[in-house]
Formats: structure tokens, sequence, C-alpha cells
């Protein structure tokens, strides 16, 4: 289990460290003591300045914890965020393609309208904004079909550049 320094969620610790002492069936006071050796620098730093017995149990700890940390709570996005997702200059359209994914992972009950609108708006002109322009898919399926082809064409032609052939990516 990674060590908890208070830059990020504490949900995602707190979840992990409750999975993994459920397995223990470990007493209140047992996981009280056991939360402070996942913890380290700024975290640790707040548990240790703790008022001794101001913890009445592990779920007082765990609303001490959350309270404490809660600006490091994860951001909620919506479909929206996806209209910030853009097919860079001089990136790949693979690339482009593995950020959109990421960011649809992102975002919880994603509609597959919004993430074909969403894909379509960050799309550069280019071959695959031509073909998707022409005829709009209607399913996640289609998208990635019609996507893995154009990828592969796009590295096919990456492939027939002089300059790749002489062991120069560049």
């Amino acid at each position: 289990m990674n060590l908890y320094d208070g830059t990020t969620d504490p949900r995602h610790h707190l979840s992990n460290f409750k999975r993994q002492i459920y397995l223990a069936d470990a007493s209140d006071a047992t996981r009280c003591k056991a939360f402070r050796t996942t913890l380290t620098k700024s975290a640790m730093t707040w548990f240790d300045n703790l008022t001794p017995s101001s913890v009445a149990s592990f779920d007082d700890l765990v609303r001490k914890v959350l309270t404490r940390f809660s600006i490091q709570k994860d951001k909620v996005k919506h479909a929206p965020n996806l209209l910030g997702v853009k097919q860079e200059v001089g990136k790949s359209f693979k690339d482009y393609m593995e950020r959109f994914n990421k960011a649809c992972l992102e975002i919880q009950d994603l509609l597959t309208k919004a993430i074909i609108m969403g894909l379509v708006n960050g799309l550069r002109e280019g071959p695959f904004f031509k073909s998707i322009s022409k005829r709009h898919p209607t399913s996640l399926n289609n998208v990635q079909k019609r996507a893995e082809k154009y990828i592969n064409m796009e590295e096919n032609a990456r492939l027939r550049e002089p300059n790749w052939r002489l062991g120069n990516p560049h």
C-alpha cells in the first residue's frame, strides 16, 4: 500500500486502508494505530500533532482525515470537460485518441452522444475528421473501429518516411 502524504484525495487512501485492514479483522484501536503507519510527510505531521485522546474511534479518525485533507478531494468531471481535449498540432491522431479516452474514463455516467460530440469537437482537419463528418458514428464500437483504421494508416505513413527508416524517429 502506498503511503499517504496529504496531497491526493484522502478517500482513495482510506478506501485502500479499510480494504486491507478488514482482512486482518482488527479492533478499532488497532485500526487507529495501524493507520499512522500508512502516512508520510505532511499527513504524518498532522497526525502526530493531534491532541492526545482526541480520537474516539476509527470512524472519528476517518472524519478528521476527510475534514483536514478535503481540499485534495478529486474534482468531479462532467461531459463538457471533454470539449477541452483537442488534437494538438504536430501530435499524432493516436496521441489524441489516447488522451481523449483517458479523459472519458474520468467522467461518470457519460452518454455515448456526449463522447462522440466531444471527440468530433476536438479533432483537427484531417482524414479522420473528414470521414467522421461525412458519416457520423452512432455507436462507440463504430468510432473505435474507424479510429483504429486511421491510426494504422497514420502509423504506416510514418513508417514510409525516409528519416524514420534511417533510424531517426524525427
